[in-house]
């Protein structure tokens, strides 16, 4: 499963950053392999600078060895081994009216000292952050979303949905990161549920992921914006940077097991703002969106 994986997450990746340099036309993704010196490594791709995209990043990694110690008291192990490898990726368009996405599918494996597979389990998802809010887009997305969703399970869409709008929430703020999206963690097999089920579950919503994105960019790219609406985008990357760096377990997980530090942060966007007690204009564009993200909406 681990190697199946792993190729599948390797080939996503190529179709992915090959479709947004298309829809970019000018910025070409950079890549860096690197090498995990407790084990394993990965393959970084960022693009920057572009007609389209400011910053983005599409990077896998396969990682192996003991587990560290900081990560066995999280998962409230012994002294295991594990491998994890999976795919991530962040991408922050220029122009204010194209939304931020992010999405990861990931593998873990966790093995006992004479090398048996004690535990193993998949977890992934997709969600988009926009700094105006275009009803049609949020549509799109979950509804493309909810197809994925339904040719496995009916009931995984609300389910997951559910789950990504509770794990994307600034508590400290009290609103959501973005329109929310799915989900997912610690997918086990079960007497229902096989292994291979969730693979193909996993690997439908990786491959519906363009689907659920690109058409949005292309209907928004070459929209027209103003000064404001830049600094509006830039306050709301803050919250963005808030959550990675305060909230997301990816990060934690990053940092604490000794990964590239230049690939786990390649989520912050280049330029953000933060503006002493913001509060967007009574009636405007901008409240219309925190509105939303103070209260997760039912898209489709």
């Amino acid at each position: 499963m681990k190697d199946k994986f792993y190729q599948y997450i390797q080939d996503l990746q190529d179709t992915i950053t090959s479709k947004l340099e298309a829809v970019d036309g000018k910025a070409k993704f950079r890549q860096d392999l690197w090498e995990r010196p407790e084990g394993g490594g990965g393959r970084t791709r960022v693009i920057e600078n572009g007609n389209v995209f400011e910053k983005g990043g599409v990077n896998i990694s396969a990682v192996h060895g003991p587990l560290p110690k900081a990560m066995q008291t999280y998962f409230n192990v012994g002294d295991v081994d594990f491998f994890a490898c999976g795919l991530s990726l962040v991408i922050h368009p220029k122009n204010p009216f194209v939304p931020t996405v992010h999405a990861n599918w990931r593998y873990f494996e966790m093995y006992d000292k004479q090398g048996n597979l004690v535990n193993s389990w998949f977890g992934g998802g997709q969600d988009l952050t926009p700094y105006y809010l275009f009803e049609e887009d949020a549509k799109h997305f979950h509804q493309t979303c909810k197809t994925a969703c339904d040719k496995h399970n009916p009931e995984f869409y609300t389910k997951f949905k559910q789950q990504c709008d509770d794990y994307f929430w600034n508590a400290h703020r009290n609103e959501a990161r973005g329109i929310g999206g799915l989900f997912f963690d610690h997918c086990k097999a079960t007497d229902s549920f096989s292994m291979e089920n969730w693979y193909d579950f996993v690997t439908e919503v990786g491959n519906s992921f363009l689907e659920a994105y690109v058409p949005i960019v292309e209907r928004r790219k070459d929209t027209e914006y103003t000064e404001e609406n830049r600094t509006w985008q830039e306050i709301r990357r803050g919250r963005y940077v808030e959550f990675n760096l305060v909230h997301d377990k990816g990060t934690l997980f990053g940092l604490k097991t000794n990964g590239r530090i230049e690939s786990i942060l390649m989520s912050l966007p280049p330029h953000v703002q933060w503006v002493y007690d913001h509060h967007p204009e009574e009636g405007s564009e901008e409240e219309k969106l925190i509105k939303v993200l103070m209260k997760p909406v039912n898209w489709v």
